[in-house]
């Protein structure tokens, strides 16, 4: 595939010898549903590291704290979602808190952050999805992420993060950004499945029946949340201690959100099943090390954010499949159906439930 900028090479080697890394061996990783890409770099000596390579340009700006919820509209998805925009000054800011509460976040040797371009710290293959299929036993990687995660909440969240390129805005996940999330299902699900129909009254209603759960997940944005938290993006790192043992990736997205956004995440995974059981029990190991005053009302709101979150989700999906040709993403939603049915059952969600009964057929629901 030929880039879009032909001399991004030029600049990659110009950025790597600058760090003294011009003659080590580079091997591209396969890439994902975003803009970035990475190789692993093999020096002559010493461990391998990562090059994080994210063109700024690539994609529309993110979210100035002081827009409105009109102008973020205006701007594009990065500004209504508060996303990054894949700003690796976001990334590094994210990082450095991260590594000053105790968590494992790759440290950044090189960076050249209006390049786009930084060498990571390589935290190796040790992906959690990757070792529980080679054998190895999921709880404990799964109650060492909860444990990592209750260190993330009580760390606090401050407005701004300092990192070496800078500082970047802590935003908080809103009202916005949570239903213009959940407004993805309507959006894309009917380009992936003409028989489905959404007109001016059902979206309204739909944006009727989520209006508690936004406004619950916007009014108990607490913590800071690393918003994409599962088994894909955690690194099992068994020579480190405690719950620096769970390596952070793919945190540039960092948001201000309801303590439960990351444990559903976690716990119901797009990609990967997690038992009942398991969710049962990583979620009271929560409860056990982390402050919740309450746990039924956090329990309602993990159900109901859980729920929009998938909806959210199967928006993408149908995105990705219908606009971008990527059908690979078509197997994960029979595990985000099944998801979204069952949190569809909780209190606190029936006027959903309603809304799904009377739109969408229980043959596409599944």
């Amino acid at each position: 595939m030929t880039e879009a900028n032909p001399n991004r090479e030029a600049e990659r080697r110009a950025f790597l010898a600058a760090a003294g890394l011009g003659d080590a061996r580079r091997e591209p990783l396969p890439g994902d549903a975003s803009t970035r890409r990475y190789e692993r770099l093999f020096p002559a000596e010493g461990p391998s590291l990562m090059l994080m390579d994210q063109v700024a340009a690539a994609e529309s700006p993110p979210a100035d704290p002081s827009w409105s919820p009109e102008r973020r509209k205006a701007e594009g998805w990065n500004a209504v979602a508060r996303l990054s925009a894949g700003r690796i000054e976001a990334f590094a800011a994210v990082a450095a808190h991260l590594r000053s509460v105790g968590l494992s976040a790759p440290d950044m040797p090189a960076l050249d952050a209006p390049a786009g371009l930084a060498v990571l710290e390589d935290f190796g293959e040790g992906v959690f999805a990757r070792v529980i299929e080679d054998g190895q036993d999921e709880t404990p990687l799964y109650l060492a992420a909860v444990e990592a995660l209750a260190r993330l909440h009580a760390s606090g969240a401050p407005s701004t993060l300092t990192g070496p390129a800078g500082d970047w805005p802590l935003q908080t996940y809103d009202e916005t950004a949570l239903q213009g999330g959940a407004d993805l299902f309507v959006e894309w699900l009917p380009r992936l499945r003409p028989d489905l129909r959404f007109d001016e009254a059902s979206i309204a209603a739909w944006r009727e029946a989520w209006a508690p759960v936004v406004s619950q997940g916007a009014a108990g944005a607490s913590v800071m949340a690393h918003r994409d938290y599962h088994a894909e993006n955690l690194i099992w790192l068994p020579e480190r201690d405690g719950v620096a043992r769970v390596g952070m990736i793919d945190f540039q997205d960092a948001v201000r959100a309801h303590p439960s956004w990351d444990l559903h995440s976690l716990l119901q995974d797009a990609r990967r099943d997690v038992s009942p059981e398991l969710e049962a029990e990583a979620l009271d190991r929560y409860f056990a090390v982390a402050d919740v005053a309450d746990r039924d009302a956090f329990l309602r709101g993990y159900a109901g954010l859980a729920a929009l979150n998938e909806a959210r989700i199967l928006g993408i999906f149908a995105r990705l499949i219908a606009r971008d040709g990527k059908p690979r993403y078509a197997r994960f939603m029979p595990r985000m159906w099944s998801h979204l049915n069952r949190n569809l059952t909780k209190p606190g969600l029936e006027g959903v439930a309603r809304w799904f009964d009377h739109h969408v057929p229980a043959e596409v629901r599944q």
